[in-house]
């Protein structure tokens, strides 16, 4: 060892010059230090550090065994290689100014400095100092570096871990000294909640192949990986998992496969939950496969006498605590410890916690007090019954609202009973401070109450709290409270959160609004569509609009991104890839066309003579909608760059037809190929296509090694989107792969699940096996909307009994608890099972089964039925009653719905339930009633509060409404859905608040809505084409004249409200609109093709080429492994 770690300094720079790949080659890791460093020198360029100054980098690089090591060195000096990152980021390069250096005499403190340094510039040393160090740690073992320079080294690298890939991970092949794995695993913990599922399975099989590696002389590497030539396999039966590698692994013993368990030596299995190590691992995880969950849950019941001994300890089982179930009922003691540990399970997408929370509160509070119970409930206190929250005290119980803060879910039988409990029924005025402490509560608080505040909360957090559980009526009326007592200007300046996106147009209009349309003070809010749209306009014509990331860029058009000086369109292409949450498919679109415009201005063939630095200098989310030719044509040269982009790429800004998903695919298989034989690619090397392995047709997948294929299927079961055309040949594909799912263990479901659930009539036949409810529970969360198969499948799983093998369910008894863990699949019950229910569970299950939107007609007259056996006749029905009935209300008759007592905050919630035209009518005439109001004196909070049921006014009762809160209230009734003729009359409304509908702005239409239906074929034409990308996706289906539409106005609808038009409205398009559209759904405006031949190419024999010959390539490679 050279002194002062000279040797070791020469690793750094030999790590350093192994970066410069040829240009045609492929980089071996998944990630090259330079992306790394690029990333995290461009957040400090983005947080405001100023670069370093030319002798601190002087100082640092040209230490003596920096510079003998790199005299011989050019381009591959540590200094230069700094310096071409540095001029990636910010072209302007190092500050020549002199001012504080640092000194150091090794690495050690050279690291350590860099790390208490205040010197504002460091943070690009550490950007650049960070993966370097990973990768040295990654490509040479310890033979040359102290523990301390080791230690020095793995600290400094911990930031560049932060920064990989999503889909992958770099893990050094051989750690060295054995206690440097504990080291790395420790790091790695620190790292565990920053990284993906997938990098945390990825560390799971990379310490499990280093502790057989190291302790047992054997590898878990499968055949196909070269590397296991070189060591002879590890048994089935080595126990590998004792406690010293559980304690290693820490809470990445939650990615263990179920049948690692079984390689734990019971002795020490025992041994480890007994430690305070295994309560602190426990505690951190937040999500467990469920198999795995029980299977260690059952290990370690095996480890006591008894279940009386097990529940004693059931305070140290933390995430394990959602897959216990209790033979017997435990003391009230046990009980408030198991409720404490199962604060972090998902009981909502898991009903079966919520009834186990449910039976622990009982056994609670059957021993307590009710201050002593309150406290050991915590948060499950929203599990208490109506009654049971209205018999705490009243000072007990706003003292515990206060402190419990939003996010809890109530029901509305609970707000009910709280707000009731804790408001004077009769105060109009209640101090904001007192609705504050109310938050957790406040979706129930009436709108009676909120239209008299008259000021803001002292903190802006706690105005936040308090409205995000607000309904759209509720803050209209908060609204027009405050709009009494200050003037527009004032509220846009302190308004914040989901009230500020309530303020209607014609507010910001009447504000003073140079007072605000500073870019500080909008920069910082988070805007409605409409106010965006109407912001970005008044900002652009004061000239004062800039391109920054904020939410109000949703709201600039495609006309207005056209016109971007040439000079500015790097500006704008930085802020709408920083704001892309906030933009439309669309959007997007138009912004990647004018940023590719204006290179190809620099070159006319900018595309087919890119270098790798100019690759990376286009943000990934606008090179996704790269023309497919542009795509094809990317030299060779910029594939490592590219295959970096498409890992970290997120394909939901690209329309799911659009042509440029499957070009994208396959110059990335083609950049794979390329580099198959030089040295051919690891199986790993598929996953480097990051989503696009989503976009893979099977037939493609069948060409990859086995143990490739079904890695690759484990990973596509994680895809936001899989083509439709593709799920039947999926479906088969997995079933070929992993076998009949009828006899598929848990695990495997867990795993791959999600691609067999694509397809209905293979999710009805899954078998009804005793651990299938709680996968299929556990898949269910992930999904936005479940399958009505999936729905059944549950239904099924949870109501079927067995008898001599025979299963039905046509004779379960419907008990509450069923009720409580269908939820909205209580609509698959007949009407027969319904009608034999109790009228006790009925009862005790009413408001749940009022929950559940698309009961059928005959299902609804038998809970009608019940609900009049249990109530009484709709005379005798109260307020409170109607409001819990919710969805059983459209049951009743015409004239049994005129007499009942609607309160006006309960409309929005019903408005859901399937309500037809006589209906409406019926409830507007008992609202009217009920409420004392006539249609010439609704304000704008009655017209919000009505929701759907302002269908159900009279053709006289439209023409009676106020316009001007009508003005005030329609960007709050966005989501109203009439008849083609009531939507004439509310679109008259709209002219006469708003003018001719040729004169109306992007943000006027956006506020609109489903108004927008309403305009006839001349209107409808005589609108700009630029507001058709602003007209909402509801919208779009309701539209009866899309006929009358121009070419440039159909093209103008844009992705995402182009795919809503229905096979009815495309049958009255001509072909030249029809085309029109392909390109608008497509996102392809410069396309040629005709409807049905964008997406991945059919399989003619020119496809099939295309398609198979990167593959073939790539199979190659795989044959030489």
């Amino acid at each position: 060892m050279a002194p002062n770690g000279g040797t070791f300094f020469f690793l750094l720079i030999v790590g350093c010059a192994a970066l410069d790949v040829p240009p045609d080659g492929m980089p071996q890791n998944k990630c090259d230090f330079k992306d790394i460093a690029e990333k995290m020198m461009r957040k400090c360029q983005t947080e405001g550090y100023p670069v370093p100054e030319r002798m601190q980098l002087e100082t640092i690089f040209n230490y003596s065994d920096f510079l003998m090591a790199t005299r011989n060195q050019t381009s591959g000096s540590l200094m230069s290689t700094f310096l071409n990152v540095l001029y990636s980021v910010t072209p302007d390069g190092v500050n020549e100014g002199k001012n504080k250096t640092w000194n150091f005499r090794d690495l050690p403190n050279m690291l350590r400095l860099m790390e208490n340094s205040s010197v504002a510039s460091a943070c690009y040393m550490r950007a650049f100092v960070a993966p370097l160090c990973w990768k040295t740690l990654t490509t040479h073992n310890d033979d040359n570096m102290t523990a301390d320079e080791y230690d020095a080294l793995l600290r400094a690298a911990k930031p560049a871990l932060l920064n990989m890939p999503l889909t992958g991970i770099d893990l050094p092949t051989d750690v060295g000294r054995g206690q440097n794995l504990e080291k790395i695993m420790e790091m790695l913990m620190e790292v565990y909640e920053a990284m993906s599922e997938d990098q945390r399975t990825q560390v799971v099989r990379w310490v499990k192949e280093q502790i057989t590696l190291k302790y047992f002389n054997c590898t878990t590497r499968p055949p196909s990986d070269p590397r296991s030539m070189l060591m002879k396999s590890c048994k089935p039966s080595l126990k590998w998992l004792n406690t010293e590698a559980l304690t290693m692994m820490g809470p990445y013993v939650s990615r263990l496969a179920t049948k690692d368990v079984d390689s734990s030596p019971d002795k020490q299995l025992c041994g480890f939950f007994h430690s305070a190590q295994f309560q602190s691992t426990m505690s951190n995880i937040s999500n467990i496969n469920p198999s795995l969950g029980e299977k260690f849950l059952q290990k370690f019941q095996e480890c006591f006498s008894g279940e009386q001994e097990f529940a004693e300890n059931v305070d140290k089982l933390g995430i394990l605590a959602c897959y216990y179930s209790p033979a017997a009922d435990l003391t009230p003691d046990i009980s408030g410890k198991l409720l404490s540990e199962l604060i972090t399970c998902d009981d909502f997408s898991n009903p079966k916690i919520t009834k186990m929370k449910k039976r622990l509160i009982e056994s609670v509070m059957s021993k307590a007090n009710g201050t002593e119970a309150l406290g050991r409930l915590g948060r499950s206190v929203a599990l208490l019954s109506p009654t049971q929250l209205s018999q705490i005290p009243h000072e007990q119980l706003k003292e515990f609202l206060k402190n419990m803060g939003p996010g809890v879910r109530w029901t509305k039988g609970q707000q009910r009973a709280v707000v009731d409990k804790l408001l004077c029924g009769e105060c109009a005025d209640v101090s904001i401070e007192e609705l504050v402490d109310l938050q957790s509560v406040a979706g129930g608080l009436p709108s009676s109450v909120l239209k008299h505040v008259k000021s803001m909360p002292p903190f802006a957090e706690g105005l936040k709290n308090l409205t995000m559980g607000m309904k759209k009526g509720q803050l209209v009326a908060m609204l027009q409270g405050l709009l009494g007592e200050m003037d527009p200007s004032e509220l846009v300046r302190k308004l914040s959160g989901p009230l500020l996106r309530r303020l209607p147009l014609n507010k910001l209009e009447e504000a003073n609004i140079p007072s605000f349309l500073s870019l500080d003070t909008v920069a910082g809010k988070m805007w409605s569509m409409p106010q965006a749209a109407f912001l970005a306009k008044q900002m652009h014509e004061q000239k004062n609009f800039r391109w920054r990331p904020y939410s109000f860029l949703q709201g600039v058009p495609c006309e207005m991104i056209d016109n971007v000086a040439d000079t500015d369109t790097q500006d704008m292409a930085q802020a709408v890839t920083g704001a892309s949450q906030f933009l439309s498919k669309g959007q997007a679109g138009c912004a990647a066309r004018k940023l590719f415009a204006t290179k190809e201005k620099e070159r006319a063939d900018y595309f087919k003579t890119i270098t790798e630095e100019e690759m990376k200098n286009i943000p990934t989310y606008l090179l996704l909608h790269l023309q497919p030719t542009k795509v094809r044509d990317l030299p060779a040269s910029v594939c490592p760059a590219f295959l970096v982009k498409m890992q970290e790429a997120d394909l939901s800004s690209l329309p799911h037809r659009s042509p440029s998903r499957a070009a994208l695919t396959q110059r990335a298989l083609r950049c794979l190929a390329e580099a198959a034989g030089v040295p051919g690619p690891r199986g790993a090397d598929v996953q480097r296509l990051g989503p696009l392995l989503c976009e893979l047709q099977p037939l493609q997948l069948l060409l990859v090694a086995p143990d490739v294929l079904n890695s690759s299927l484990q990973q596509m079961a994680s895809c936001q989107h899989i083509p439709q055309r593709h799920t039947a040949d999926m479906i088969q594909l997995v079933t070929q792969t992993f076998g009949d799912p009828s006899y598929w263990s848990a695990e495997t479901m867990k795993a791959v699940g999600p691609l067999l659930l694509l397809d209905e009539d293979a999710t009805s036949a899954l078998p009804n096996k005793s651990w299938m409810k709680d996968v299929l529970y556990s898949l269910r969360s992930g999904m936005p909307h479940p399958s009505n198969a999936l729905r059944r499948k549950l239904f099924d799983l949870i109501t079927t009994t067995s008898n001599a093998g025979v299963t039905s369910s046509d004779d379960k008894e419907i008990t509450v608890d069923l009720i409580e863990e269908l939820g909205m699949d209580n609509v698959y019950w007949t009407h027969t099972q319904l009608a034999l229910m109790l009228n006790e569970t009925f009862l005790a299950a009413f408001e749940t089964l009022g929950a559940v939107s698309d009961f059928r007609a005959d299902q609804l007259a038998v809970l009608r039925k019940r609900a009049t056996e249990a109530f009484g006749p709709v005379s005798q029905m109260t307020e409170s009653v109607v409001m819990l009935m919710g969805c059983i209300t459209p049951g009743f008759s015409n004239a049994d719905l005129q007499k009942l007592p609607f309160s006006l905050d309960a409309l929005e919630e019903i408005a859901k339930c399937g309500w037809n035209e006589s209906q409406m009518a019926s409830v507007w005439t008992a609202v009217s009633a009920y409420n004392n109001l006539t249609a010439q004196h609704l304000g704008a909070v009655e017209m919000v509060a009505l929701s759907q049921f302002i269908c159900g006014l009279s053709s006289t009762e439209l023409q009676q409404l106020n316009v001007d809160a009508f003005k005030d209230a329609v960007g709050s009734m966005d989501g109203v859905r009439c008849s083609s003729e009531v939507m004439q009359q509310i679109k008259s409304l709209a002219v006469s608040a708003f003018g001719n509908p040729n004169t109306w702005t992007v943000a006027q239409v956006s506020e609109l809505g489903n108004i927008m239906a309403g305009l006839n074929s001349t209107e409808l034409a005589s609108l700009d084409p630029a507001v058709f990308s602003f007209i909402s996706m509801s919208c779009v289906p309701l539209i009866q004249h899309l006929k009358a539409l121009s070419v440039v106005q159909v093209e103008a609808l844009g992705p995402d409200s182009a795919a809503m038009v229905t096979s009815e409205q495309r049958a009255t398009l001509s072909e030249q609109q029809l085309a029109a559209l392909e390109r608008a759904v497509t996102g392809s405006p410069d396309q040629t093709q005709t409807p049905g031949q964008s997406g991945t190419p059919s399989l003619n024999a020119e496809g099939i080429s295309a398609l198979v010959k990167p593959f073939l390539l790539l199979l190659t490679g795989f044959l030489l492994l």
